[in-house]
């Protein structure tokens, strides 16, 4: 059965694992097993500072804010890999989001996202989805299911608040 969501049609994500065998760092440097949010569905979304998509960060933490409490965990993944819009390290990235747009969901280490040198949750989604799933630029997003299924996937161009990604939250939560 094929979902559509956005602008990609996702196959049924139930293939060998789950998102949530995979591990970060925290932006503040602690380990940040996806293994923690086990139960809960989550927004992963790569992030940058110096993109045009970067007025995002207002909505993703909105949306935060709106359902944290039913379970939802929004997850930035800062990245450098389009148009060197994330330069910077960690603490700048931090004291940038806390700053312009007072980000105050999980947010991990700066990664990569994109083809082979990607972390390997990226890797992971991009076999499951398929090659056409891959992030394209900043503020790519997906939602992972309570069971760490890749059940959603939206380019930059859809915005968190958007009423596709609200709706897949809603029937995620």
């Amino acid at each position: 059965m094929a979902i559509c969501l956005g602008l990609l049609t996702l196959g049924s994500a139930n293939a060998e694992g789950s998102g949530f065998d995979f591990n970060f760092t925290s932006i503040e440097g602690e380990p940040m097993p996806m293994s923690q949010y086990r139960g809960r569905p989550v927004l992963l979304v790569n992030t940058a500072s110096f993109c045009g998509f970067t007025h995002q960060y207002e909505a993703l933490q909105a949306l935060w804010e709106t359902y944290r409490d039913r379970g939802l965990i929004v997850l930035g993944v800062p990245s450098n890999d389009f148009g060197d819009q994330e330069p910077h390290g960690e603490a700048a990235i931090k004291d940038f989001c806390d700053a312009n747009y007072q980000v105050d969901f999980p947010m991990t280490t700066k990664q990569v996202v994109k083809g082979e040198g990607a972390h390997p949750l990226y890797r992971w989604i991009a076999e499951r989805l398929g090659a056409s799933a891959a992030p394209r630029w900043n503020f790519h997003k997906y939602l992972l299911d309570r069971n760490g299924a890749a059940i959603g996937a939206w380019p930059s161009q859809v915005a968190p608040l958007d009423t596709k990604i609200v709706e897949a939250v809603e029937r995620a939560l």
